[in-house]
């Protein structure tokens, strides 16, 4: 029987159960997604036809508060990808300490082939159906794969207009004029960036030494790589969809980003003011990139890009996972057999849900925060939780990964276990 890629999150869980002193009834509920929503999108084409987009929302946990996720447009989304993907919500969630549960989103659907005023119809129809399924006290969408704070934007105003008042906190990364927050756009990878500099300070690490490549460079593989070119480290791989370019010397991150920007694919390029030019570089596979011999990989593309297939030709001594899921559970048993060590997904790349948070708090508040505070209480979230996951691995002597369930399931247990499980319940007969 073929392993689904909830069976595979689950054995995480299963595996992080072993070290606490949990009931086993936590594990039996945060392994039970709450609902699970399938919808028919009907979107009429600019030329008149009419298709319809299968579209998904899964509602985790939400044991420790509303639910809270992304939601992709990408044509392998499924019910099982969404189940994943809300389940590790959950995790993430409670990793950094925020009072949020699990969710997950998506349409299966190449948002690539659609026109802008197809996109809105799909992206406004798909509210429609799900509207009495989410809101600011229940369950609140973010942007993922593919889907952008203009997309947002459209959902947050066709839900405010199906609630007949303005909801900004329904939705978060939302354009800043329609009450999003400054900082939301990089922060994925700017709280993964904060884990690396932390993950440099435990192993003294020199950016100038230190060699990085990147699996993937949409929105979070780019701010990753800007941040950390930016401190001097020396970006020697890139890869988008098409494929992967490597340079040993390294790449000016900011002339690849604006040819990116500028074209749709990676280039291995040099900009000097408005003139750029083709530099020397190899090209690779994604698959090539990831078994290159760099001190840091950064997966930040799709689940399942290490596998026991390819993971005994892993040279990287660190992982950082940007992407989410993109180390089965076989591989992380032969990483951790090579010793190599990785920062995982539910850590790693929880900036974007910290400052999703930190966008409802301003919609619900009213007051709007400087981008120096969003970074400043963004990095002393993410520095304070990988230092206590780090400290955890050390002390109960697992990968790190292994850690941050631990960590995270002793919260969702502890607010669980205030609620009642069994050993409650049958020690009161």
């Amino acid at each position: 029987m073929k392993t689904t890629l909830f069976d595979d999150a689950m054995r995480r869980l299963n595996t992080a159960m072993k070290y606490t002193d949990l009931d086993d009834e936590v594990a039996l509920r945060v392994g039970t997604p709450k609902s699970c929503l399938e919808v028919s999108v009907p979107v009429r084409r600019d030329d008149g036809s009419l298709d319809f987009f299968r579209g998904y929302r899964v509602r985790h946990d939400d044991t420790r508060g509303p639910t809270k996720g992304g939601l992709r447009y990408h044509p392998s989304v499924s019910l099982d990808e969404v189940k994943s993907l809300a389940f590790w919500m959950t995790f993430k969630c409670a990793v950094v300490g925020i009072p949020y549960g699990g969710a997950k989103g998506g349409i299966s659907v190449d948002a690539k082939s659609l026109s802008p005023m197809e996109l809105e119809r799909l992206s406004r129809g798909f509210i429609r159906l799900v509207a009495d399924f989410i809101g600011p006290d229940v369950d609140i969408p973010a942007p993922d794969m593919y889907t952008n704070e203009r997309i947002m934007g459209w959902m947050m105003d066709e839900y405010s207009t199906i609630r007949r008042q303005h909801v900004p906190a329904v939705i978060t990364g939302k354009p800043v004029s329609m009450g999003g927050s400054v900082g939301r756009s990089d922060a994925t990878g700017r709280g993964a960036y904060y884990c690396i500099r932390e993950l440099a300070k435990k192993h003294d690490l020199d950016p100038a030494s230190t060699t990085v490549a990147i699996q993937g460079f949409g929105n979070a593989g780019q701010h990753v790589a800007r941040l950390l070119h930016k401190d001097g480290y020396r970006i020697v791989a890139i890869s988008d969809s098409q494929g992967a370019i490597y340079r040993p010397e390294g790449f000016d991150i900011p002339s690849l980003i604006r040819t990116k920007e500028e074209t749709r694919h990676v280039q291995a390029v040099y900009c000097d003011g408005a003139l750029c030019t083709s530099i020397d570089a190899d090209t690779l596979t994604n698959e090539e990139l990831l078994e290159l011999d760099v001190d840091i990989l950064v997966p930040a593309a799709l689940e399942n890009q290490i596998t026991e297939e390819n993971a005994e030709r892993i040279k990287a001594k660190y992982i950082v996972e940007v992407a989410n899921g993109p180390i089965t559970s076989a591989a992380d048993e032969i990483l951790n057999a090579n010793e190599i060590e990785v920062v995982p997904d539910i850590l790693a790349n929880a900036g974007g849900v910290t400052v999703s948070y930190f966008e409802w708090l301003q919609n619900r508040s009213g007051e709007y925060w400087e981008l120096q505070t969003v970074h400043k209480k963004l990095q002393t979230i993410m520095s304070r939780e990988f230092k206590r996951i780090y400290d955890l691995h050390l002390e109960i002597k697992t990968d790190m990964r292994t850690a941050a369930y631990v960590h995270a399931i002793k919260r969702i247990g502890e607010t669980m276990e205030a609620k009642g499980t069994c050993s409650y319940f049958s020690k009161s007969k």
